[in-house]
């Protein structure tokens, strides 16, 4: 049985971004300029859902919630993930950041071969040390988030096919939940590593109203960061026009995501059809900024049976990539977006492309009980 996500009034998205609204209003350093958003028509999200056997997702509550577990931890010894009776876990470490990394030649190939000493890491053009390394199948925690907005009706045989798809390709170890949005958020089935599950809970989706992708991008990554056993986490994004419905904006997204030190996100464009130009345009450059900010890939198949290969790429890329960790030179109390470059030379290839997330804002030390610090595990 489905259960129902119980949470502080009857928008605790709404809420949690009021909450957080001077914080995530700040405009980012001059050296990495915010992503420009699009034009997005808000609409009131304050009416409680209508269908209430789907659960709404959750945020956490700004001024209770404990600050959530990075997915950047890692120890400096042993490499950012460790193993303990077969179960991979992170290490303390406050001043660690940790990337995933996805390295191609010059023809797009996905490149597999490459050691620790092919990497440079730089952040705001400081050369930085890598203190962790590992190049191995890590299990993930994994958010599926499929529009179900009105004109997603004739698409969802293929794109629920191809979610589960994905989910087999996956490591065994894996844990994904089921996320379906139009004007709210509803998690149609909580993490799992169960295919039969899964596939139930697909069948509670229904197709209507708007498209609501930042507000749903948002809460999912709360929810990762609050509720995931995984360190490595991601989301997918499957959605076949421009968001006109959130209370976010496209820059709050985005910040929200740097902040939580959260996910990559995939995304699949569904833009095609009755898709305009326009919107298509629009919304293709929505999902290359939320993938390309976060290290993840934006894809947009020209038919439904494009799909499935698709979701199978993906599932490819996560289970392929670099891990690598590094000592931050720049103390976190400093505060700041830092932007993070990362390099690959190797013998036999005379061009790289190193994709990862393009930066990250440092979670600054709080006063604890008994005038401790906390310092937030995020670095």
């Amino acid at each position: 049985m489905r259960r129902w996500i119980s949470w502080k009034g009857t928008c605790r998205l709404g809420l949690a971004l009021a909450a957080n609204a001077l914080f995530l209003s700040q405009p980012a350093p001059a050296s990495q300029p915010a992503p420009q958003a699009g034009r997005s028509t808000a609409a009131s999200t304050s009416q409680p859902p209508l269908d209430v056997d789907r659960d709404p997702v959750p945020s956490p509550d700004p001024d209770t919630a404990a600050p959530p577990a990075g997915p950047n931890q890692s120890g400096p010894s042993l490499g950012p993930i460790g193993r303990s009776n077969g179960h991979y876990t992170l290490r303390e470490d406050a001043y660690e950041v940790r990337l995933n990394a996805s390295v191609f030649d010059q023809s797009g190939r996905s490149i597999q071969t490459l050691g620790r000493d092919a990497f440079t890491v730089y952040e705001d053009g400081v050369r930085q040390t890598i203190a962790g390394f590992s190049h191995e199948d890590i299990p993930v925690s994994l958010g599926i988030l499929i529009d179900s907005s009105g004109s997603m009706y004739d698409k969802r045989a293929a794109v629920d096919q191809a979610s589960i798809n994905l989910v087999k390709l996956s490591n065994r170890q894996d844990e994904a939940f089921l996320v379906d949005f139009s004007t709210e958020a509803f998690i149609d089935q909580d993490f799992t590593s169960d295919i039969a599950k899964l596939e139930q809970g697909l069948s509670y989706v229904k197709s209507s109203g708007g498209t609501a992708i930042y507000d749903a991008v948002v809460a999912s990554a709360d929810y990762l960061a609050k509720n995931a056993k995984r360190p490595k986490q991601v989301l997918l994004i499957v959605t076949d026009g421009e968001d006109n419905a959130s209370s976010a904006t496209l820059e709050q997204a985005i910040r929200r995501i740097q902040d939580l030190d959260g996910p990559v996100i995939y995304s699949i464009g569904l833009l095609f059809g009755d898709t305009s130009k326009s919107e298509a345009r629009h919304a293709r450059r929505v999902l290359e900024t939320l993938s390309e900010e976060t290290g993840g890939q934006a894809y947009f198949p020209k038919s439904l049976k494009d799909v499935d290969p698709i979701a199978k790429e993906v599932a490819n890329d996560i289970r392929t990539q670099y891990t690598i960790a590094y000592h931050s030179t720049k103390p976190p109390q400093l505060g700041g977006y830092r932007q993070v470059h990362v390099e690959a030379h190797d013998k036999g290839y005379s061009h790289l492309v190193v994709r990862t997330r393009t930066g990250y804002f440092p979670r600054i030390s709080k006063p604890g009980a008994g005038g401790q610090q906390d310092q937030s595990p995020n670095q």
